[in-house]
């Protein structure tokens, strides 16, 4: 979906809490993007009860809204997040999504999605520990490996070492 047409749809506030400030589409695989604001995307501190937001968001009609909010109540641990999340009632495509396991999407700095095999180029110095060398930057790691369980790091081949990157530092060649 257009960034247009998700500003649209959200009308151009956080699909979780409403707030206006600070809005970027988050992808909630394979449903689609979901607007949310800084606080929602966990880049800022917020109460514990600011997720209470997540009650009237999990009666959106959005497929989208609907499986974020199923997998965000679903990492709370609190007596009402469990209620929130057994009282709803979720779309029929997203019955299915919520039954199986969340895939993990690897993306680099740039949002460009990675995939097994793929080269990217270092877009900053990066220190290795263990191996007293520095990867610099515009070196091209080819061949890499995705690790399953976290979408923020990759693996790949640099000077002859196996080493563990992190996409935020990468982008797509």
């Amino acid at each position: 979906m257009a960034l247009n047409d998700l500003f649209t749809r959200a009308g151009n506030v956080c699909e979780f809490c409403g707030d206006a400030d600070d809005l970027a589409a988050v992808a909630f695989a394979p449903a689609g993007d979901v607007l949310l604001c800084a606080a929602c995307r966990g880049e800022t501190d917020v109460p514990a009860d600011h997720w209470r937001c997540l009650e009237g968001a999990a009666w959106s009609g959005e497929p989208a809204v609907q499986l974020a909010v199923w997998r965000k109540l679903g990492a709370i641990d609190a007596p009402w997040a469990t209620e929130a999340r057994d009282a709803m009632v979720l779309l029929p495509e997203v019955a299915g999504w919520a039954d199986a396991p969340a895939a993990v999407e690897h993306r680099d700095s740039n949002g460009a999605v990675l995939v097994q095999g793929d080269t990217v180029v270092l877009i900053k110095d990066l220190v290795v520990k263990g191996a007293n060398f520095t990867a610099k930057r515009g070196t091209a790691v080819r061949g890499i490996a995705l690790v399953p369980d976290n979408a923020a790091q990759i693996e790949g081949r640099v000077e002859g070492q196996r080493i563990v990157i992190l996409t935020e530092f990468v982008k797509k060649r």
